[in-house]
């Protein structure tokens, strides 16, 4: 459950979007200039957190009334090489947090942390990643919550899909660049495996709720709806007037089949809140490309 250090949402002073030139940092950036909120947008080009200088630069630009939502990341992080840059990247932002005070930190994590068998998956299920992506959210999240003395909360999508999303994921991203290329759907064996998935926006909306109320702890982006990839390709297949094809796995069928999310803190923290259900959210990433 979440702590709200404004128990009545207030506008920010200014929010700095660490990664704000990637796929949910310019979600983020978007809604941000939508609601008319004063930001600063913080892209690798201002500043790459790998080069030496990147720790002065981070000085430089932040103020003690800012609230940063630290986003930047190499993802998925597949390798132990883009383990260690990204956490050389949170090291960084963790030197420069460590002397420079902050009013609010928002860390876009992922639901990877948790143990596989965690369902359904609640925010204080077991962190016990078990795929390299997991384990550098995981870490992550214990530097910056130990670098900084200015509530911090970890935000920790499911799935995320939308237009322009540039990652080539099993799942809507994929799915829907196959269709609109005029290509078949393909689908592992049945497609039965069940997943939630979250529409970029909505991470965006609740990044700026939890920005207003000043939030601290952890919570799930999840919409508490999950869906088989199956019946996923076909809402995009007729979307596009296209064919869904199952395909021989390429290996056995993943251990876990099905993951569900209990989303009573989402409904506590957040009364008013209603995630965009899958069928529309397609529909939205569909119209945000043409």
């Amino acid at each position: 459950m979440l702590i709200h250090h404004h128990s009545k949402p207030a506008t920010p002073t200014r929010v700095v979007i660490i990664g704000a030139g990637g796929f949910v940092g310019g979600a983020i950036v978007r809604y941000l200039e939508k609601e008319q909120i004063g930001f600063l947008a913080v892209t690798r080009k201002e500043i790459d957190l790998l080069q030496p200088e990147a720790v002065g630069k981070l000085k430089a630009i932040l103020q003690p009334s800012d609230s940063v939502v630290f986003v930047s990341a190499m993802a998925p992080a597949k390798t132990v090489t883009m383990l260690m840059d990204n956490l050389r990247m949170a090291e960084a932002f963790c030197d420069a947090l460590a002397t420079t005070p902050i009013h609010h930190l928002v860390y876009i994590s992922s639901d990877a942390v948790y143990t596989d068998d965690a369902n359904p998956v609640r925010e204080d299920s077991p962190r016990a990643p078990t795929t390299v992506h997991g384990m550098m959210h995981a870490a992550r999240e214990l530097m910056l919550t130990s670098s900084t003395t200015a509530p911090v909360v970890c935000l920790r999508p499911t799935l995320i899909y939308g237009a322009a999303d540039p990652h080539n994921g099993y799942g809507p991203n994929r799915f829907r660049r196959q269709a609109k290329q005029g290509q078949p759907i393909n689908i592992f064996g049945e497609g039965e495996e069940q997943r939630d998935h979250v529409l970029v926006d909505d991470v965006a909306r609740i990044a700026t709720l939890a920005l207003a109320h000043r939030s601290e702890g952890a919570l799930n982006v999840v919409t508490g709806v999950s869906t088989s990839f199956n019946q996923i390709a076909e809402l995009i297949a007729k979307q596009f007037e296209g064919k869904v094809v199952s395909q021989p796995r390429p290996g056995p069928r993943p251990h876990l089949v099905h993951r569900f999310f209990d989303v009573t803190n989402t409904h506590k923290a957040f009364p008013n809140f209603r995630y965009i259900p899958l069928e529309k959210g397609l529909e939205l990433a569909k119209q945000g490309e043409t």
